[in-house]
C-alpha cells in the first residue's frame, strides 16, 4: 500500500492521469504493472480499480446494483458480476447492507461501497482517491485498516492519494 499526499494543486490528480494513460509525462518515463501507459493505457485501465474523491453515487441504486453495474462495465458478465459485487460488499463489511440505497447510507457506508466497486473485477492495482474524506479519527483508522486488509488478503496493490494519510 503506498500514499500520494498534498495540498489541491499538488500533482496527484496529474499523477493519476499519467497511471492511466491519460496524460503522457513531461519527461522521463512511466511504468504501471511493466507496461507503459502512453502505449498500453486501455490494457492498464481494464486491470485498475478506482475509487474517486467525490460521493456523488446513485442515491437510488442499491449497493449490490451500483457496484454490479461497475463490474460490468469492466467486462464480467452479469452473473459473475452480481457474485462479485455481492462478495466484495461483505469484504468491506456491506453484505447485511447491500440491498440499500445507496443514498441512505452513511458516508463511512458510502466509502466503503466505493471501494467495493474497486475491488469487484479483481483488479490487480486500485487507486483510492480521498478515501477517509468525511470520516472522524476512529472511522479514518478504521477505513485504513480495511485498505490494508483488502490488500493483504486479496493480493491487491493499492495506491492512496490523500491530503491527510
Amino acid at each position: 500500500m503506498t500514499g500520494r499526499r498534498g495540498a489541491d494543486g499538488a500533482g496527484k490528480g496529474a499523477r493519476r492521469g499519467r497511471l492511466l494513460g491519460r496524460r503522457r509525462p513531461d519527461s522521463g518515463s512511466v511504468r504501471v504493472m511493466g507496461m507503459d501507459p502512453s502505449r498500453s493505457g486501455a490494457e492498464i485501465r481494464a486491470r485498475i480499480g478506482y475509487s474517486p474523491e467525490h460521493h456523488r453515487l446513485p442515491s437510488d441504486t442499491t449497493a449490490v446494483d451500483f457496484v454490479r453495474h461497475v463490474a460490468e462495465i469492466h467486462g464480467l458478465p452479469r452473473r459473475p458480476a452480481t457474485n462479485r459485487a455481492s462478495d466484495a460488499l461483505w469484504a468491506v463489511g456491506l453484505g447485511e447492507e447491500r440491498f440499500r440505497p445507496v443514498g441512505t447510507m452513511s458516508t463511512g457506508q458510502r466509502q466503503r461501497v466505493k471501494l467495493a466497486q474497486a475491488i469487484a473485477h479483481d483488479p490487480a492495482l486500485v487507486l483510492l482517491d480521498e478515501p477517509t474524506d468525511g470520516l472522524d479519527p476512529v472511522q479514518r483508522d478504521d477505513m485504513l485498516q480495511l485498505i490494508r486488509r483488502v490488500s493483504t488478503d486479496f493480493g491487491i496493490h493499492v495506491v492512496i492519494s490523500s491530503h491527510l494519510l
